[in-house]
């Protein structure tokens, strides 16, 4: 694959979280004003939790709308739980993300290297020359920090009792905590580090080149028995499979060549 699908992958991924908190923040938008103590609207005028939903829409511009069940709309904190897992979820993607720009940019000896990240500060004291990903580090600790923010979220939720739930404090700070977390660490990780991302291209082709992987492409075309032998004499000689190919005759170097293009391999094609 290529570092274009990769990366694009990661968009996809993130786009789908636009999606999901969109349509969970909508639930937000049933309102149980007017329902006073516990739902049945004792003390409030006739009308009124309707009449209130609507005025509140008008102000807001938002489709706020009266819970059709203010009973159960009192004690209900079931909205802030799906938002949190929805927060949730885009945190576990990013730091998985995130976990993926440390491994390809790791090296550069001993490491993939097939990126570079804008260096942001000395990495050691030790080490003279050493760079640490410490942007995507952060990013990793921002989204454990709205991992464990959905537990709070979750047991306050849980903690309801009856017709009330005093816990919806600690609850609303811990969604709002996440919100902030992601929207600034988001941003410090694009600025300062999606921004500025470098690809180390002829490393990555030498190692396509040299890849004993590559041998699945051929799989195909010369079969399993011969890719397997071919790929085992590779990892004990360290020659390539490229020149084992052509070595053991099993393919002309112009089929080889056609076959191991880097450009043929990123998508399914037809067999000659």
């Amino acid at each position: 694959m290529t570092l274009g699908q990769e990366f694009e992958a990661f968009a996809a991924t993130l786009e789908e979280e636009i999606d999901r908190l969109t349509q969970n923040s909508n639930l937000f938008l049933e309102t149980n004003m007017g329902a006073t103590a516990i739902g049945t609207g004792l003390n409030a005028a006739p009308g009124y939790a309707k009449l209130c939903a609507e005025n509140l829409a008008k102000v807001t511009g938002l489709a706020i709308v009266s819970a059709p069940n203010l009973i159960e709309a009192t004690p209900d904190t079931g909205s802030y739980v799906i938002y949190s897992s929805a927060l949730k979820r885009m945190a576990i993607k990013i730091s998985k993300i995130c976990n993926d720009l440390r491994l390809l940019s790791s090296g550069p000896r001993c490491g993939l290297n097939e990126i570079n990240l804008p260096p942001m500060q000395p990495g050691s004291s030790i080490m003279p020359g050493k760079v640490n990903p410490v942007i995507p580090e952060v990013m990793n600790q921002v989204c454990y920090r709205v991992i464990g923010n959905d537990l709070t979220v979750t047991m306050a939720a849980e903690a309801g009792q009856l017709q009330l739930n005093v816990m919806e404090p600690v609850l609303t700070y811990a969604i709002m905590e996440s919100m902030a977390l992601l929207a600034n660490g988001m941003d410090t990780l694009r600025t300062r580090c999606i921004d500025g991302i470098t690809a180390n291209e002829a490393h990555c082709r030498e190692m396509v080149l040299h890849s004993i992987g590559i041998v699945t492409a051929l799989n195909p075309h010369i079969g399993y028995k011969n890719s397997t032998k071919i790929a085992k004499e590779a990892l004990e000689t360290g020659k390539s499979v490229y020149n084992l190919v052509l070595e053991h005759q099993i393919l002309s170097k112009e089929q080889l060549d056609d076959i191991l293009n880097p450009e043929n391999m990123l998508a399914p094609k037809e067999l000659k």
